[in-house]
């Protein structure tokens, strides 16, 4: 099946028609976007079930969250759908399911209130800064250091969640380490973002 024939179905799914010109109003990639900001709420619910198995539960949610972040930018590239309201959700949708995660994981005292702070301030901080550098024209892409900061971040925060021990593996302990990991990505691939901001606006005042 093509890729207008996959967002002609998603669009309709959701009762989204196209535009007088045509022009989809709501693709595939931007679908499976909203679908992960839909999941936070299902997530955060399920994290405070009193239940033997809710934080399971709430780690294979959050993982599914997770995994549409890497699914719409693929099919955005892949089907040639990368759209304005793709570039504005797809950051937001990604800083809401970090944070939420994080707030959560601080209020049961599995992650440190100031690396929370420390994360979502980096998180922030660059998001200003790719919209500051957008309104001068300036487009700064991802760093492939940033990748690897997310990836370690979601694994972090799903062994985190799941906080539990097998014979061979401390979870919560993993999840620890794996965060350490991703909190050093984040202040390199950071510094990237404002090391090519500078440059460019240096060239420009050139």
């Amino acid at each position: 099946m093509g890729c207008n024939s996959l967002s002609k179905r998603a669009s309709d799914s959701v009762g989204v028609s196209t535009g007088g010109k045509g022009i989809m109003v709501l693709n595939l990639p931007n679908v499976l976007t909203l679908l992960r900001i839909l999941l936070i709420p299902v997530f955060i619910e399920v994290y405070q079930i009193s239940s033997s198995w809710h934080s399971q539960i709430a780690a294979s949610v959050f993982l599914l969250a997770s995994a549409t972040d890497f699914l719409d930018g693929y099919v955005a590239r892949r089907c040639g759908q990368i759209t304005k309201l793709g570039r504005l959700l797809d950051p937001v949708a990604d800083k809401l399911l970090i944070v939420s995660a994080l707030i959560l994981l601080v209020a049961y005292d599995r992650v440190s209130s100031w690396l929370a702070i420390l994360i979502v301030g980096r998180e922030f901080a660059v998001m200003g800064l790719r919209s500051i550098a957008l309104s001068e024209g300036i487009t700064i892409p991802v760093e492939t250091t940033g990748k690897y900061k997310m990836v370690l971040q979601t694994a972090a925060i799903f062994f985190l969640i799941l906080d539990s021990h097998s014979i061979f593996l401390n979870f919560r302990l993993l999840g620890t380490v794996l965060l350490w990991l991703s909190v050093i990505m984040a202040i390199v691939s950071g510094g990237q973002y404002f090391y090519r901001f500078w440059r460019e606006m240096a060239l420009r005042a050139q």
